[in-house]
């Protein structure tokens, strides 16, 4: 027997994805691995099955997506144990993540004929001959690859949205989350038997890569910038456009005017849920100095009351090593841990550590952890703060407090989500635009902003009575460029 060991928790043993708990290495499910023949095939079939699913219409679409999301929701406890089992985490968080995401195939399936329906735009006094027609239509297959740290949320703002816009998708979910794909994925077979509108694909980057090259119109990708790079490249081959979502480096920034303790349970939940392994997990803190020692005092005293249990294992026994490698490069440089340190990492958890006095310039400070970890440093403005936040090539979300600057604080943040007053919320709401700028990646999921990501702009212009003066032909006349020349004039000049 081949067996081939993922740096994580899954093999690959005589052609099958063996996906095992993270936490005691049990075997969760044996999934086949396909071919890059078997992922084009996939491809080929969802060409036509786009076809049928296109042609239904936005209202049926629309009931069909409904009926997946009340399917889910019957069986959310199974899901979530699932999730629990073949991930890691705990049950608690499972069932949150499943709940969000059914809301979001809500309101994907909710709002996509008002958002991508075809309307009559305005022209212009210069050429009022012109009725203009603007349109959304599917791209046709969209691949999905998903990550294995929300194994339903994430590649569910690329299906739900992408499926609402009548396209087809094919989805490579993550080798150390295999499972829980299969179980959404035959779940929606159930509510659209007809066609394979909906297919999964099962691997490593091998798959990942075939995907990519298997003749897809769009490729969505969750990942780290090492990761999406490759996506990039792949797809360069055949211009194959993309949505990257490429990890992050979150960070709050917690004002003197600030809600300290509202503050402090936010900064502990963030950094540690999952964890810490969330792309949008809070990885740094820049505190004011006039609530930094109060902000200390209350968030030492909110981390010590998390238990292993809350938070769960590390799922990629690799990422253990980065998260040493962070903390440990945090303690030389001078930094001090008030709470886990050099001894966090123990066996397959790691305990919640809070490092401050850490130079900015540390990979602690610079480089995605992924791991129940914060940095905390005292700044004396928010423009120091706002520097400090900026100072990083990752650009996803950030979090402020505080009871008056909230906005402006945020509108100054170089990334593309923020939540005021609280941690995470960005992603919860369906109708925001999720997605970062710099090496977090660019495109956009949710919202109408992620209907259209998977929608082609379609234009049209139709002549409606004759051009005076004729412009648009060789049979124009000096008299007619006259004509139009003053009228450029009048109206731009």
């Amino acid at each position: 027997m081949t067996v081939t060991t993922i740096p994580g928790a899954s093999s690959v043993a005589d052609g099958e994805l063996i996906s095992t708990n993270p936490a005691n290495g049990q075997e969760v499910a044996r999934l086949k691995v396909a071919s890059a023949a078997e992922v084009a095939a996939a491809v080929t079939r969802a060409r036509q099955a786009g076809q049928w699913w296109q042609g239904i219409g936005h209202d049926e679409r629309r009931k069909r997506l409904l009926l997946w999301r009340k399917a889910l929701v019957r069986r959310i406890e199974e899901l979530g144990e699932l999730i629990h089992r073949e991930g890691g985490k705990p049950v608690d968080e499972a069932m949150l993540e499943i709940v969000v995401s059914v809301d979001h195939i809500a309101w994907a399936a909710r709002h996509a004929k008002k958002t991508l329906r075809g309307r009559s735009v305005g022209g212009t006094l210069l050429q009022p001959e012109y009725a203009a027609y603007l349109e959304y239509q599917p791209y046709g297959v969209v691949g999905v690859i998903g990550p294995w740290n929300f194994p339903i949320f994430t590649p569910m703002g690329s299906i739900a949205y992408a499926l609402a816009a009548g396209n087809a998708v094919v989805f490579k979910p993550s080798e150390y989350t295999p499972a829980v794909g299969q179980f959404f994925v035959d779940l929606f077979h159930e509510i659209v038997p007809e066609h394979p509108v909906l297919q999964i694909v099962h691997g490593t980057g091998e798959v990942g890569a075939a995907l990519c090259r298997s003749g897809v119109d769009k490729i969505s990708f969750t990942g780290s910038p090492a990761t999406g790079k490759k996506v990039m490249a792949t797809c360069a081959e055949t211009l194959t456009p993309v949505v990257i979502e490429g990890g992050g480096k979150d960070a709050v920034i917690v004002a003197e005017d600030a809600d300290v303790a509202a503050a402090a349970e936010a900064v502990a939940w963030g950094a540690n849920f999952n964890a810490g392994q969330a792309c949008v997990g809070i990885e740094r803190a820049y505190v004011h100095e006039k609530v930094y020692d109060e902000f200390i005092g209350k968030l030492l005293e909110e981390t010590k009351k998390i238990n292993p249990e809350q938070i769960g294992p590390i799922t990629m026994p690799g990422q253990r090593e980065v998260i040493k490698r962070h903390i440990d490069a945090a303690l030389a440089s001078g930094g001090r841990a008030l709470i886990g340190g050099a001894d966090a990492v123990q066996g397959t958890h790691v305990r919640p550590t809070i490092l401050v006095d850490v130079p900015e310039d540390s990979v602690a400070v610079q480089e995605e952890t992924f791991g129940p970890t914060v940095t905390v440093a005292k700044v004396s403005s928010m423009d120091e703060a706002i520097k400090l936040a900026n100072a990083t090539d990752y650009g996803l979300g950030s979090a402020v407090f505080s009871r008056d600057h909230g906005i402006d604080i945020a509108r100054r943040l170089r990334t593309g989500m923020t939540s005021v007053n609280s941690a995470f919320s960005f992603a919860v709401v369906p109708t925001l635009p999720f997605g970062g700028v710099g090496g977090s990646g660019f495109g956009r999921i949710h919202g109408e902003d992620g209907l259209r990501e998977f929608a082609r702009a379609k234009s049209i212009a139709k002549r409606r009575m004759p051009s005076l003066p004729a412009m648009l032909t060789f049979h124009r006349t000096p008299a007619g460029m006259k004509l139009a020349l003053k009228a450029a004039r009048l109206l731009h000049g």
